[in-house]
């Protein structure tokens, strides 16, 4: 039920010039409101606050992303004396008049309690810099002067509103461009959009010209992508769950870590309370993860008489790790929530170096972060949280990943949650990068490339769970007299050597997956039921199986197993234009469809089953499983 106004298109636009920009909102942070009318089903006028909802991100709302609250049903929330936040949402969802809209914002009551139309809150990096510090009092007083209203930390929700509600009996809020929240950042507000965004705009940059400029810490020096595996195996132990990491170079961190004082300094806590959800309260400093974990569970310990009811541990483990070898680094269950805590953790330093080049960064006690991380509302989240997918936090590395069925099989281990390394020597491989799929341009017969590319994919992701050699070449039909030399070469190079060499490199780092290590070579029906004419792939297909049942030898005391799977009749590959399926099928006096479903099912088999049965092998049901060949061909009267 969106109705379109020219007030919320504006607040839609306020919004998103703010969300646009990563110093004044991140991942998620900020709120936005405006006050308007809609007629309910009686017909009647009624008032509403349109807060933004739960799950929309600034930078991209849209008008559905506001919850329409019935504004004097709100304001009467403001008088109550107390109001647990499991009610106060119960009682937002009740003052909603869109059953369909999203969770309307836990800082509703605020933004309702201003009585200007619009109002903007943002997490701005330089508000929150300049109010966390020892001097941060003065220094705030001094930036602002008396037209911004300065308040202290109070937890967002229900007890933030309660304090503006008793402050507003003795405050007219018209008198001043914006209020700071120590802590937490910054509301303006005006009867105009654009009025509201610009003061909001220029309250930041008065701020940030406060504020001292950072040194650069400069890139740090490449680092062992083995060293990174082994902290991700400790780190995912410590998780109960494998992690993906995320390294990165040139940032203000890189001049945090270069500081003496470290240990000291990166202990104090977030920037801002609602960070600890993506960066846990404070980072890792070094590789100890079993002194982090026992410093994590002590601070629970020590706090969890704050939590009332049933308290569900978060896990242990850093999500922010800061090392003098090994760099900035961050951790997630998905590469997503690795970058979000890399985002939050660049802001996070340069807040505390600009901090520490004033009067020094102070932030919220233990007791305060904690309240925040284990707050009843994030609690219910945990609780409410489905199963991930199955390989979530897990890496696939697949060759030959630009079409065909390395293709389907990287993709199908894509969508069950696996960040995947796509290697090809197609260019077309790298055309659909994104955070979670790195791909690179690698010609699997060089034998340097391939070592330099699992070296680089499993650094850019921090390890290796799954390895998929799927790059193979047919080589053209050709009786064994005679047989062409370059193109048997080709077929040992790529489909023999290349594979050889693959496993080599990939080994050291699939020892140390977190669940163990999986191979799933994509074989083919010509190993078992060799072909006429085919002696280059037969004869290749046939020493790379053999490849495989070794390597199932020799790993098995590491844990890491081998199989492979032989598919045949595959025909929606680049090997299979029109025109041969017509002469093929024409050869057997069959139509092109019959010939598809030449095999004992009558079963027509694509790449994409291909796909899905190389994932299904790399899941539990496979857990006991190696040395294995599984035929995917439909049934063939030559092997059965």
């Amino acid at each position: 039920m969106t109705i379109h106004d020219a007030a919320l298109d504006a607040c839609v636009r306020a919004s998103r010039t703010l969300g646009s920009d990563p110093s004044l909102v991140l991942h998620g942070g900020g709120n936005t409101s405006v006050k308007s009318t809609r007629t309910d089903v009686t017909g009647e006028s009624v008032e509403v606050v349109l807060t933004k909802g739960s799950g929309y991100d600034l930078a991209s709302i849209v008008p559905e992303g506001f919850t329409p609250l019935r504004k004097d049903r709100v304001l009467a929330l403001a008088e109550l004396e107390a109001l647990d936040d499991v009610s106060l949402v119960n009682e937002l969802k009740q003052a909603s008049m869109d059953a369909s809209a999203p969770s309307a914002s836990i800082e509703a009551i605020l933004h309702a309690l201003i009585p200007h139309r619009f109002v903007l809150h943002t997490h701005a990096d330089a508000i929150v810099t300049l109010t966390n510090q020892t001097d941060g009092e003065r220094l705030t007083a001094e930036t602002f002067g008396e037209d911004v209203w300065v308040l202290p930390y109070v937890k967002p929700g229900f007890a933030l509103a309660r304090q503006v509600a008793v402050a507003l009996a003795d405050v007219d809020v018209r008198g001043f461009r914006g209020i700071v929240l120590r802590n937490h950042g910054l509301f303006t507000f005006a009867d105009d959009a654009d009025e509201a965004l610009a003061t909001h705009l220029e309250l930041v940059r008065t701020a940030a010209a406060a504020l001292p400029e950072i040194p650069d810490g400069g890139p740090s020096p490449d680092v062992d992508p083995l060293a990174l595996a082994g902290l991700r195996k400790d780190l995912s132990e410590a998780a109960g769950a494998p992690m993906v990491l995320q390294r990165r170079t040139g940032t203000a961190v890189d001049a945090l870590r270069g500081r003496e004082d470290i240990d000291e300094i990166t202990q104090r806590g977030p920037l801002t309370p609602e960070h600890v959800i993506h960066t846990k309260r404070v980072p890792m400093v070094g590789t100890d993860v079993a002194a982090y974990v026992a410093g994590y569970q002590a601070y629970v310990e020590e706090h969890r008489e704050l939590v009332s009811g049933e308290l569900t541990p978060i896990d242990p483990a850093p999500r922010v790790i800061l090392d003098e070898t090994l760099g900035f680094l961050t951790a997630g269950r998905t590469v997503k929530a690795a970058t979000v805590a890399a985002d939050i953790y660049e802001h996070t330093a340069a807040g505390i170096l600009r901090a520490e080049a004033m009067s020094g960064y102070r932030t919220l006690s233990p007791a305060e972060a904690f309240d925040i991380e284990y707050w009843v509302l994030e609690q219910r989240k945990l609780r409410a949280k489905g199963d991930p997918p199955p390989f979530a936090g897990e890496v696939a590395l697949v060759t030959g990943a630009a079409s065909g069925i390395g293709r389907a099989c990287a993709q199908a281990l894509w969508e069950a949650g696996a960040a995947v390394i796509a290697l090809d020597r197609d260019a077309a491989v790298t055309e659909a990068n994104a955070p979670d799929w790195y791909g690179i341009i690698c010609d699997v017969s060089d034998a340097d490339a391939v070592r330099a590319a699992v070296a680089e994919g499993a650094g850019h992701f921090g390890g290796l769970d799954i390895l998929v050699p799927a790059a193979g070449v047919f080589a053209a039909s050709h009786p064994i007299d005679g047989f062409p030399a370059e193109p048997w070469a080709k077929s040992l190079d790529v489909n023999v050597t290349g594979l050889l060499t693959l496993l080599g490199a990939a080994h050291p780092y699939l020892a140390l997956a977190p669940r163990q290590g999986r191979v799933v070579l994509v074989g083919s029906k010509n190993v078992p039921a060799p072909g006429q004419g085919a002696a280059a792939y037969s004869a290749s297909k046939a020493a790379a199986t053999q490849l495989a049942r070794v390597a199932a030898l020799e790993w098995a005391p590491d844990g890491v197993r081998v199989n492979t799977v032989n598919p045949d009749a595959v025909f929606d590959t680049a090997l299979w234009s029109p025109e041969l399926l017509e002469q093929r099928a024409a050869k057997y006096g069959m139509s092109v469809a019959d010939y598809k479903r030449r095999n004992l099912l009558r079963a027509e088999i694509t790449s994409a089953d291909v796909g899905e049965l190389v994932a299904a092998m790399c899941g539990p049901l496979f857990a006991a499983t190696t040395g294995a060949q599984v035929p995917i061909d439909g049934g063939s009267d030559r092997i059965v």
